[in-house]
């Protein structure tokens, strides 16, 4: 009962959404079973373990002797490779409705965390590039170390080189939750599909989207709010929204880009090219040019009265 007596119209609302429920599944389960969707606590979990597999003491909290670091790593490994397995099943058997030749093959998810495992070592290798790439490209940061726990475009990359690695292997859904995993603490969005190469920096970060097709080289900076997305299709387009096919942009080697620039489709930005703040991009730049806006300028003392007034006056 309410305050004021009156009664909760609880029974209509367990029917409305009754109705919701039955009608999102018609239009959109076709057969599956969204309890087998991957568990994005379970992930958290994964992601946790294999830090500290990856760097035992500054992100596992390993403290023993150097003899007992193999065993510390082993066991992190283990426990990560045992749940990751368990949620990539989840995924496979989640899209099974869909697949023409039925149910995925027992050991598909076995095999998966295998090839995953086996592939750590060169996942470290790329990670200890982008934060040796920070640690050059910044000279606020004092350590490595720092860079590694504190930085959050070297939290995004750790969890991108692992989302990739997931993400080629055959494990999509496991790997954009292992990305968004990284969105909710840095606010750097970046698809797992998207391939980037070794030494990658992305300085201070908040805002930056990074789309499924986009490809990047190697020694590539790239500041806050920075945009490597997609064109939307006009309404007369045959190109779908959801339509897959290259549409994010390439950015060659040694490229930077500067806090606001947006760069949208297939363009192409070459070697060594410089993008300026808030620039707005939709073609491809030359290999060593710059893209800037107009230069911002001061305004002498009566011409700046004058647009002052003409601002309050609307």
């Amino acid at each position: 009962m309410t305050p004021n007596g009156s009664a909760m119209p609880i029974a209509a609302a367990i029917a409305d959404l009754r109705a919701a429920r039955s009608l999102w599944r018609t239009r959109h389960d076709a057969g599956r079973d969204p309890a087998s969707f991957p568990s994005r606590g379970a992930l958290e979990r994964v992601m946790e373990l294999l830090a500290g597999a990856l760097y035992p003491r500054r992100l596992g909290q390993f403290r023993g002797p150097p003899a007992d670091e193999d065993g510390f790593v082993a066991a992190k490994l283990l426990a990560a490779a045992t749940e990751l397995e368990r949620e990539i099943a989840a995924e496979l058997g989640y899209w099974q409705a869909e697949a023409s030749s039925g149910r995925f093959d027992a050991d598909q998810p076995t095999t998966i965390v295998r090839l995953f495992v086996a592939g750590l070592g060169e996942v470290r290798r790329l990670i200890d590039s982008d934060v040796e790439a920070a640690f050059l490209g910044d000279p606020a940061a004092r350590s490595a170390d720092e860079i590694l726990v504190c930085y959050p475009g070297a939290i995004a990359s750790l969890h991108h080189r692992v989302a990739h690695t997931l993400y080629e292997l055959g494990a999509p859904i496991v790997a954009r939750l292992v990305s968004e995993l990284a969105n909710e603490r840095t606010g750097i969005d970046i698809h797992p599909g998207a391939t980037i190469g070794a030494s990658f920096f992305i300085d201070h970060g908040t805002g930056v989207v990074i789309g499924e097709t986009a490809i990047i080289g190697e020694r590539v900076r790239l500041y806050q709010h920075v945009t490597l997305g997609a064109r939307t299709p006009r309404g007369d387009d045959p190109d779908r929204p959801r339509t897959r096919h290259a549409r994010h942009p390439i950015v060659e080697d040694d490229v930077v880009i500067y806090a606001g620039a947006t760069i949208l489709g297939r363009v192409t930005i070459g070697t060594g090219a410089m993008i300026g703040g808030n620039v707005w991009l939709l073609d491809d730049v030359p290999a060593g040019r710059t893209v800037v806006q107009p230069e911002a300028r001061v305004l002498d003392d009566a011409v700046g009265w004058r647009v002052r007034e003409d601002l309050r006056d609307g």
